[in-house]
């Protein structure tokens, strides 16, 4: 530790000084939000005392008493336990899915049952659960939700897409071509507010698609555009002599692109994809803007409601930027994982 330290951060007199500086500034900034979201903190749900500690210390109270809003959003409170029950089923598919050992064909017949099961839960109607609409559902099992289907139901696309703009043939290569650059010019809220606002428009009357199927298909069109160019990166990166080769053992192109290339270019563009992942997971957020309460704006639905906790709204941010920083930090770190796998050679 020493020799880094001395390597890397005093081997001058120049950068001895930026360092101490640095140093200095950064244990000042630590100390102050560590008094700041520490020591002079309000934990409990009391209104009274955070007005009291206002300025000097977080409020973090406004967690404690409107977590379960932030969480499960305009669910109703007395059947809270079936998102949670759905959520956690979801997420240990998810955890499951990422896990060598599992990559089994069933793996997909369990991503059908999960998402069944999922659904009822959600929306009841079956079992003697009673019926919850969907524009009711919000808080983290949204966030979830609309993150994992989006991501499953993009990467098939891209692939296709990816595969369409490497194709020979004009006709598919100008379509995808158009679909991805179309896509990828428009910011996610307008796709969103299309999606929304103005498809139900072209449709007939009295006829009415569901908002979240709608915004579901949306989110799967975007992710899907961007994950395409990334796939069609890693495509590119392998070399002329694969194709050939595959075409010289007799292979059909879709056992070419099964067996050989795909394999090749998603290991190569892993972290491009994880990052793709990432991104999809965050974009949920923007999903309020169309009436589908997820973390955010079940925040903003609890807290503003209540004008007792409406000064402490940063301290709900912070909370939510926290478990975004979860999720996304996991996913960081699994994207590594699958990149040393990969250098090894255990992952195909």
């Amino acid at each position: 530790m020493v020799t880094w330290l001395r390597a890397n951060l005093f081997n001058n007199v120049f950068n001895s000084a930026i360092t101490v500086l640095l140093g200095t500034l950064l244990l000042y900034v630590l100390s102050q939000v560590w008094g700041w979201g520490i020591n002079h903190a309000v934990w409990v749900a009391d209104a009274e005392q955070c007005n009291t500690a206002r300025g000097a210390g977080a409020c973090w109270g406004v967690v404690a008493e409107k977590y379960r809003i932030i969480i499960f959003g305009r669910y109703p409170f007395e059947a809270q336990w079936r998102p949670l029950l759905a959520t956690l089923l979801l997420m240990a598919l998810l955890l499951a899915s990422c896990v060598r050992l599992f990559w089994k064909p069933w793996l997909a017949a369990l991503w059908v049952g999960v998402l069944v099961v999922f659904f009822i839960l959600m929306h009841g109607g079956v079992l003697g659960l009673a019926t919850v609409t969907t524009d009711q559902w919000g808080g983290l099992p949204l966030t979830i939700l609309l993150a994992s289907l989006s991501v499953v139901g993009a990467f098939p696309l891209a692939v296709l897409l990816a595969l369409g703009r490497m194709s020979d043939l004009p006709v598919i290569r100008s379509l995808c071509t158009v679909y991805v650059e179309l896509i990828r010019g428009v910011p996610l809220i307008s796709v969103l507010f299309m999606a929304s606002f103005l498809f139900p428009l072209f449709m007939p009357v009295g006829t009415s698609i569901d908002v979240l199927l709608r915004v579901l298909v949306a989110m799967i069109l975007f992710a899907g555009a961007y994950l395409a160019e990334v796939i069609r990166g890693g495509l590119q990166a392998i070399p002329r002599g694969q194709y050939e080769a595959a075409a010289s053992l007799g292979l059909t192109y879709w056992q070419m692109q099964g067996k050989i290339i795909l394999p090749q270019a998603l290991a190569t563009v892993v972290p491009g994809i994880m990052n793709n992942f990432i991104s999809t997971f965050k974009d949920t957020s923007l999903v309020t803007i169309v009436s589908l309460y997820e973390l955010t704006g079940s925040l903003d639905l609890a807290v503003n409601s209540d004008p007792d906790w409406l000064p402490y709204k940063l301290e709900g941010y912070l909370f939510i930027a926290a478990i975004y920083f979860v999720f996304c930090f996991s996913l960081s770190r699994y994207s590594q994982w699958v990149e040393r796998q990969v250098s090894r050679g255990k992952v195909h």
